[in-house]
């Protein structure tokens, strides 16, 4: 615990995870619908609240994905309290908490030179698309539950910094979502999650070996979630990626800054057509 003259910094109950995630929906980030319970099952240590005199007044998820590597996001102040230090206050527990962990985050365009201070450096843009998809089925795709989950944590484990067994665990099975894979040749080529969010569905991870494997697994999803605003965030870095999404007619609507405190992680960045998300990487 943080403790400065009325100002306390401490971990987060359950409740107050949701209640972050409440004001990155008042923020207009439109997160889904079950990502509290999700987050938390990555590091239940790794998110805080700030609060001023009893109130809640800023929030920080610092997740600690193992000892190598952390991510930052749902970093929020309270209009009203900002301007005030409650930032800077929370943000220095949160990597204080994280260490000397490789630390990533996914940085606004307006915040981008303040991280920079902090001395996290650019590796990429990832762009959001947002549009209506006309979905279909595909014939090589099944449901991620008859996947053991043994390789399913295999084949995430290249595309992401680091190994997140509990987390993966807790978002494939989520309410209000679809979860599907492809096997091709009795090998796991991709998998994909689309969930509802406040508003439309988000798709991510989308994961996959190629293009051709990955537009199967999108339509597929999307169609799980007919009439539904689908929304895809893509790393630049993969133009097959940012392809795929203005082959479905998809608009660019918003972009982040993937940072990091050190080297940018080994990953295989042209297998991911979809991040999981801009909070936690």
């Amino acid at each position: 615990m943080d403790q400065s003259e009325d100002f306390i910094v401490r971990t987060m109950s359950a409740d107050e995870v949701a209640m972050a995630v409440e004001w990155a929906a008042a923020e207009g980030w439109n997160p889904g619908r079950h990502d509290p319970r999700c987050f938390r099952a990555a590091d239940p240590d790794g998110f805080f609240v700030g609060v001023w005199r009893g109130e809640p007044v800023a929030c920080l998820a610092a997740v600690a994905y193992d000892e190598r590597f952390g991510f930052i996001g749902l970093y929020i102040v309270k209009p009203g309290f900002r301007g005030q230090g409650f930032g800077m206050r929370i943000w220095q527990h949160g990597m204080r908490y994280l260490g000397d962990r490789n630390v990533g985050l996914d940085g606004v365009v307006a915040q981008q030179a303040n991280y920079r201070k902090s001395g996290f450096q650019l590796a990429y843009r990832n762009i959001r698309y947002q549009g209506h998809v006309n979905g279909i089925g595909c014939a090589h795709v099944a449901a991620v539950a008859d996947v053991p989950f043994e390789q399913l944590l295999a084949y995430d484990r290249p595309c992401f910094p680091a190994t997140r067994e509990r987390f993966v665990s807790a978002w494939i099975a989520q309410p209000d979502a679809v979860a599907l894979a492809t096997v091709a040749a009795g090998r796991l080529a991709g998998y994909g999650v689309v969930r509802r969010c406040k508003a439309g569905c988000k798709i991510g991870p989308l994961f996959a070996d190629d293009a051709g494997v990955a537009a199967g697994l999108f339509r597929a999803l999307a169609a799980s979630m007919p009439g539904e605003l689908i929304v895809l965030d893509v790393p630049e870095t993969n133009p097959a990626a940012v392809a795929l999404a203005e082959q479905h007619g998809m608009t660019s609507v918003f972009e982040t800054a993937r940072m990091y405190t050190k080297d940018a992680p080994a990953m295989a960045i042209d297998r991911v057509f979809g991040v999981t998300s801009f909070e936690l990487g």
